[in-house]
């Protein structure tokens, strides 16, 4: 795993490998984070479905070349959380259904779409591929 050094305390960031073991990482990640910060708890369980999600489908989806990193950035703000998860690939991921009950997978983004006060994908600045995103708002919990 590769580290970037934080921004401001209330921010964090890192590389991980599209690896399936990233996405429980991500959400350590994530918990030691909201640790430190003031309220970060009334974040942190809606953050780390997310997040997870957010991860998984980048690990599983992302059509990218070997070895290309995953980024991922926390930035906390009263009252609320923005998740970042950044891949190589700029396909934007197909809108969210709820998946069937025989479904085994495609809950992920229908999934963040009822959990985040709101979401997206973008490209990324400066970079190939994009960003999916979401806001937490910490009175979900």
């Amino acid at each position: 795993m590769l580290e970037k050094p934080p921004v401001s305390a209330s921010e964090f960031s890192w590389w991980l490998p599209r690896h399936h073991k990233s996405a429980g990482f991500a959400r350590r990640l994530l918990r030691a984070f909201l640790a430190k910060q003031p309220d970060g708890e009334q974040v942190l369980d809606t953050g780390e479905l997310v997040l997870g999600e957010l991860v998984t489908n980048a690990v599983l989806h992302a059509k990218t070349p070997p070895g290309r990193l995953i980024f991922i950035r926390f930035e906390l703000h009263p009252g609320s959380l923005r998740i970042e998860v950044h891949d190589a690939d700029t396909n934007r991921p197909s809108i969210p259904r709820p998946a069937s009950e025989h479904d085994e997978t495609g809950r992920g983004l229908w999934l963040v779409s009822q959990l985040a006060a709101d979401w997206g994908c973008c490209p990324r600045a400066g970079g190939i591929g994009k960003v999916m995103w979401a806001r937490i708002e910490g009175d979900q919990q």
